[in-house]
């Protein structure tokens, strides 16, 4: 019986042995994010059936585990952005799939190269750095959590972080920086590349809007469909999420360019339909964004009796005694978008809802701009 084992340790070089000893056992593992209270990772475990626990005091066999089919390798709670978090199963092909697909497209030499880990293990964007280190042999350096200091100091080429991450770095000195989780800056810097991908596909599949080899894009109603070798095989609950032909709903809209380039509008639920106009919130936040009155900024449709809902500006200043006004908003994003994209409120918050890879919550800012 191959068994799920939660390897509830932060990241380092124990983490990266025991992933490799639950492999060599035929096992699959369920990462463990560090920051949860041990109640909450207590649950998690047992929501997703793990038989065996991995812990820096040593491991424990558990009642009640579900089994794991041959071949799979890792279940991966999603970030819960939207909603409760669901465990995703991932084969070892597709866990390989993905390392040789990446490792293609950014030209990993292992040689030459060394990845290093310093987002959550507990999360894709975080793990899959050390899979695909694992799986083509690469140079690989675990830290336990982001510091900037140490990422500095690091001798690796390449790195994995979210946006807020990059700003707090010297990105000159690495030859390729992977970002993924919240929308990319603006002002990026051209050594980086920005990813599409979530849980179930195992990492980012686009890579600056053109998809990896052997990743496949359609568009169905506005909804971006994947098929690629890279794809979870099924929910732990063993939900089947795809759809006829193999093809993936990835509940994200977009649209695909004459050339197969592919634009991410967002979730589907992320869409405000204002006055009748949809307005997309992404291009809105990279804009205001830029401004240096704002540290933070969402964007949302908070129901509105005259236009539905109406754009409205959840904002973290960069000086609380002197925020942006609403006319400072306004004025920025006509000059750059359609008038209806211009916020129509705005709401100072001390901090914006995120998940710990920086993805808005904004389910939450909806409700509390009620």
């Amino acid at each position: 019986m191959r068994r799920l084992v939660a390897l509830d340790l932060p990241g380092g070089p124990d983490f990266v042995t025991a992933l490799r000893h639950v492999w060599d056992d035929g096992d699959a593992a369920l990462p463990v994010d560090q920051r949860f209270p041990a109640a909450a990772r207590a649950a998690l475990i047992a929501a997703m059936g793990a038989s065996r626990v991995v812990e820096a005091s040593g491991s424990a066999d558990l009642a009640e585990g579900i089994p794991v089919d041959d071949g799979d390798a890792l279940v991966v709670a999603t970030s819960g952005s939207t909603g409760t978090p669901k465990g995703v199963v991932l084969t070892h092909d597709a866990v390989a799939a993905s390392a040789d697909a990446t490792s293609a497209r950014l030209e990993v030499d292992p040689d030459r190269d060394r990845w290093l880990a310093c987002l959550p293990l507990a999360h894709v964007g975080g793990l899959s750095v050390v899979t695909r280190a694992l799986h083509t042999g690469t140079p690989l350096t675990v830290r336990p959590a982001f510091d900037a200091d140490e990422v500095d100091a690091s001798d690796a080429t390449l790195v994995s972080l979210v946006a807020t991450a990059m700003r707090r770095i010297d990105t000159s000195r690495w030859r390729v920086i992977v970002l993924g989780g919240a929308h990319a800056p603006a002002d990026r810097p051209p050594n980086s590349v920005t990813t599409y991908g979530m849980t179930e596909t195992g990492s980012g599949v686009v890579y600056d809007g053109v998809p990896l080899d052997g990743v496949e894009v359609r568009i169905v109603d506005g909804e971006i469909h994947l098929r690629a070798p890279m794809l979870l095989r099924c929910y732990r609950d063993g939900t089947d999420p795809f759809l006829p032909g193999g093809w993936f709903p990835t509940g994200d809209l977009g649209e695909l360019a004459d050339d197969g380039r592919l634009t991410v509008h967002g979730r589907r639920g992320d869409l405000i339909i204002s006055g009748g106009e949809n307005v997309w919130p992404d291009p809105i936040e990279r804009l205001l964004g830029t401004l240096p009155s704002i540290a933070d900024v969402g964007i949302a449709g908070v129901p509105d009796p005259e236009w539905g809902h109406a754009v409205t500006a959840f904002v973290v200043p960069t000086d609380p005694a002197r925020p942006p006004t609403l006319g400072e908003l306004r004025d920025a994003v006509r000059a750059a978008l359609p008038a209806y994209c211009a916020p129509r409120n705005v709401v100072i918050v001390p901090q914006l809802p995120r998940t710990t890879l920086g993805k808005l919550k904004r389910a939450e800012l909806t409700a509390h701009g009620r």
